[in-house]
């Protein structure tokens, strides 16, 4: 393995590369070419920042306005590993830096924060003009292969393979998902090889398969589940309201996604997953038992959950795909049920088909400049790390916020190299 002992070998060598596009790998370039180091960026796709114009055709959802130690707590097991760098480039950070691209934000009902035009392509316009007038050089269509024996980068172009010398290379190839737009997750076995510890790549932000009955399935798929709260079971976690879509083969949408991790790691361990799902969540307990009992007469039981509590169509035929018909004849049962529904989940949805991904390369493996301890020069940023976050801003500051942290970890370790 080629660590970069010789500090010599590299003592004509000024530049740094960057690889991977993306909103990390910018942000890292920018970092380092304010510091007045020559960057050379490399992507496999045609042009950068693919996916990040995918996910801003629905609105483009920058970062999330609500408290630092809230927001924080969004990271999960991997608060501690982000704080720090979160904690230098924040929510409003972001926002003035976007400002400063003559790009400015608002902030939404929910606490996102969006452009004022809601739309991506000006800031990627305006911040690539911004890089390439800094000095940033583009090379796209370079798919990277690794590593050749002598340490040099290699990739694979239309013209065939190249080799590349850097001093430093910043890897940010993103995770997995959305192979079509760049983020394919064929990095994994090339770092392994360099003897890094990598948590396998694992769907996030994901729908789920339930396996739907004929005729539910011909009757629902695609409509939306409209106020309603949901929990993993046995997460220990509060109800979580918000609305999801029922697809052809489960569920999907912003509730769902919230909840994936823990839904996630329960099928990993159990085989399968329960969502408990309140279908009422702004009437009481107490209150949906007295409804349900209340003497319904000559009405159907539709007719009568409909009348007395508001339950519309969808939601009474949820109850009958995943109650025994016996349970209708329990009011108090059945109540409990419209409160508290399982719903059982059993598989993931493809990680191709995932918003993000979770896994990657393990902080345990890098030092406080996240760069590789066995792979001096070798520093990482973004998706590739071992993270994961909900929709609604996290996803987008972590990526910023590493790729910055990453380069100022690369500024530290040039420094200290130059003065070998």
């Amino acid at each position: 393995m080629h660590n970069y002992p010789d500090n010599s070998q590299y003592d004509n060598v000024k530049n740094v590369v960057v690889i991977g596009g993306g909103p990390a790998g910018l942000m890292a370039a920018e970092t380092l070419a304010l510091a007045g180091v020559q960057v050379d960026l490399y992507d496999a796709m045609p042009s950068v920042g693919r996916k990040f114009l995918m996910a801003g055709k629905g609105g483009m959802n920058l970062t999330h306005s609500e408290n630092f130690v809230s927001f924080m707590t969004r990271y999960g097991q991997r608060e501690t590993s982000l704080k720090e760098m979160i904690a230098k480039f924040d929510a409003v950070a972001l926002r003035d830096w976007a400002t400063e691209l003559g790009v400015p934000t608002y902030v939404g009902s929910s606490g996102r924060v969006f452009p004022v035009d809601m739309k991506a392509a000006p800031l990627l316009r305006n911040w690539l003009h911004r890089l390439r007038t800094q000095g940033v050089r583009f090379h796209m269509r370079h798919r990277w292969l690794g590593w050749a024996d002598a340490g040099m980068l290699t990739f694979m172009t239309p013209d065939g393979e190249v080799a590349v010398p850097a001093k430093a290379v910043i890897l940010a190839l993103g995770g997995g998902s959305w192979a079509r737009l760049g983020s394919d997750g064929a990095w994994v076995d090339i770092v392994r090889q360099r003897g890094l510890p990598v948590a396998e790549l694992q769907a996030a932000n994901c729908g789920f398969d339930v396996g739907w009955t004929d005729f539910f399935k011909s009757r629902f798929a695609g409509q939306p589940l409209l106020t309603v709260a949901a929990r993993a079971q046995s997460s220990g976690l509060p109800m979580r309201q918000g609305q999801f879509v029922l697809t052809e083969d489960g569920v999907e949408g912003s509730l769902i996604y919230a909840l994936s991790a823990s839904l996630r790691e329960q099928i990993n361990a159990k085989g399968r997953a329960i969502l408990e799902l309140d279908l009422l969540p702004d009437t009481p307990l107490e209150k949906v038992i007295v409804e349900v009992q209340h003497p319904r007469g000559s009405r159907s039981l539709s007719s009568h959950l409909k009348t007395r509590l508001g339950l519309d169509a969808l939601k009474t035929a949820l109850l009958h795909e995943c109650l025994k018909k016996s349970d209708f004849e329990q009011p108090d049962l059945l109540a409990r049920a419209i409160k508290c529904l399982p719903l059982v989940l059993r598989a993931a949805r493809p990680i191709d088909e995932a918003i993000s991904s979770a896994g990657g390369v393990c902080f345990e493996g890098l030092d406080a400049n996240l760069m590789a301890v066995k792979c001096p020069g070798v520093f990482f940023a973004g998706e590739m790390l071992d993270w994961e976050a909900p929709t609604g801003g996290y996803l987008l500051t972590a990526c910023f916020a590493s790729g910055k942290a990453a380069a100022q970890g690369m500024l530290n370790w040039l420094k200290n190299f130059e003065q070998c």
